[in-house]
């Protein structure tokens, strides 16, 4: 007899499906909104902290002007000069590289659900 399921024509067995809720640590108990950070102990303020905000095709300029507002609200001594927006390769797609000082785990709270909130952001990595 055969190790072979197809050929003692038997079905494979499936794996069990996985939850979300098996892999994390709270089970499944979520707090906050989805843009706040998930483990603030490992954050270590005041930091500086580097991202990229990668922005829907063809809004290069409405990017830029979206970014803008947002750090400029949120950081006003944010320098709005240093923001640097490139094309991908393929020109579809435009990110923007700012660097930014963070003091507290709310600021980065505030600037994700702001970001979340903008139009012409795609992506923040």
């Amino acid at each position: 007899m055969s190790d072979d399921p197809k050929k003692n024509n038997q079905v494979p067995s499936k794996p069990s499906a996985v939850k979300l809720t098996d892999l994390t640590p709270n089970s499944g108990n979520s707090t906050g909104k989805k843009t706040d950070i998930k483990n603030p102990e490992l954050w270590d303020f005041p930091m500086n902290y580097p991202m990229s905000i990668i922005g829907h095709e063809g809004e290069h300029q409405s990017l830029l002007d979206e970014i803008k507002l947002i750090l400029g609200s949120q950081f006003p001594d944010f320098d709005l000069a240093s923001v640097d927006i490139k094309a991908s390769k393929t020109g579809r797609f435009h990110s923007a590289r700012v660097n930014l000082y963070l003091t507290a785990a709310e600021e980065v709270n505030t600037l994700y659900a702001a970001l979340d909130e903008a139009k012409t952001v795609r992506m923040v990595l």
